[in-house]
């Protein structure tokens, strides 16, 4: 299974991406679950996400507002 994961696991704050993979800790949590399509369609989106051209949705900001950033 292809992961985009480099093992620089640290969320920042002001986006909700791991400062790594550019994943968020639900697509984290949920990675093996997803199906081979869906993998590659969020694998898609990590450069623009690591380059900080994208910001997570505010459903996403407003659950990870007050979370100690913290290694995952």
């Amino acid at each position: 299974m292809q992961t985009p994961c480099i093992h620089l696991c640290s969320l920042e704050p002001s986006t909700g991406f791991c400062a790594g993979c550019g994943r968020t800790l639900e697509e984290i949590g949920s990675w093996t679950s997803y199906s081979d399509t869906e993998r590659t369609r969020i694998m898609a989106l990590l450069p623009a996400r690591l380059a900080g051209t994208a910001t997570v949705s505010n459903h996403v900001k407003s659950s990870l507002a007050g979370r100690q950033e913290r290694p995952l």
